[in-house]
């Protein structure tokens, strides 16, 4: 019975987990409560994380209690640790928001919190990132994570991003990227959902980043700094929270 369970577990795709999550969380968070890794969110504990990935699966690296993945916890520690964002006023746009933030950013009664996205339906405002309908110097936290791969010109998303945020306002624009990879690639004559998958990573995706990612988010205007903060972390604590060693997390700077 214990194989069987563990077998229905490393099969579970993540969307099918978000949509039973007020049911599954709970339960999964009970069969795997141990010690030995912890999700920084909500401090809770497990013996073993859940795999998750599309085509290659990554083991270890989904969160049973906030369904969070490496790059969420690495945002939250280093928003956590290096940040006023859980204590000082802030206006903050959030695009496609995420399940493991957004109670816990809604409820901080330091943040005018706005979520926005064309479909996702935690969003207050539907709306197109390349034709945002807020006004000029608007916010002074923008996150924007796992989102500009999808947007065929994101030339025009970011320099929409640049424009609504406020002068001396911060963004945080995380997005898969391969930092072996120079240039970044697209190709829009691919079309099949599966070569897609094959190619970019993920059937709704349109390109693969490169380090370049960053050059170009500077020619919009943005100061960007390519913040590797598991570096900054214990090796320990890399380990104890399943992050990924070496993710970079791009912070930008109006």
């Amino acid at each position: 019975m214990k194989k069987l369970f563990k077998l229905v577990l490393n099969t579970i795709p993540r969307p099918i987990l978000i949509r039973l999550s007020y049911v599954a969380r709970p339960v999964l968070s009970f069969i795997l409560q141990g010690s030995r890794y912890t999700d920084p969110i909500d401090g809770k504990s497990f013996k073993q994380f859940l795999p998750y990935g599309y085509g290659h699966q990554r083991n270890n690296v989904l969160s049973p209690s906030t369904l969070s993945l490496e790059r969420h916890r690495l945002l939250w520690l280093y928003l956590k640790n290096e940040t006023d964002f859980f204590t000082a006023p802030k206006k903050v746009l959030h695009f496609a928001p995420e399940q493991a933030f957004y109670k816990l950013f809604r409820n901080l009664k330091n943040l005018n919190y706005t979520t926005t996205d064309l479909f996702s339906p935690l969003a207050d405002v539907k709306a197109d990132i390349c034709n945002l309908p807020f006004e000029d110097n608007s916010y002074d936290i923008i996150l924007c994570n796992h989102v500009l791969e999808h947007i065929p010109d994101d030339t025009k998303a970011m320099q929409e991003l640049y424009r609504v945020m406020k002068p001396g306002g911060m963004g945080i624009f995380q997005i898969p990227q391969d930092l072996n990879r120079e240039v970044t690639f697209e190709d829009d004559t691919i079309t099949d959902p599966k070569k897609r998958a094959e190619i970019f990573g993920q059937y709704d995706h349109v390109r693969v980043y490169g380090r370049d990612y960053f050059d170009k988010l500077r020619a919009i205007g943005f100061k960007v700094i390519e913040e590797d903060y598991t570096s900054k972390l214990p090796a320990d604590l890399v380990e104890k929270y399943c992050l990924a060693k070496g993710e970079i997390i791009p912070i930008v700077y109006k």
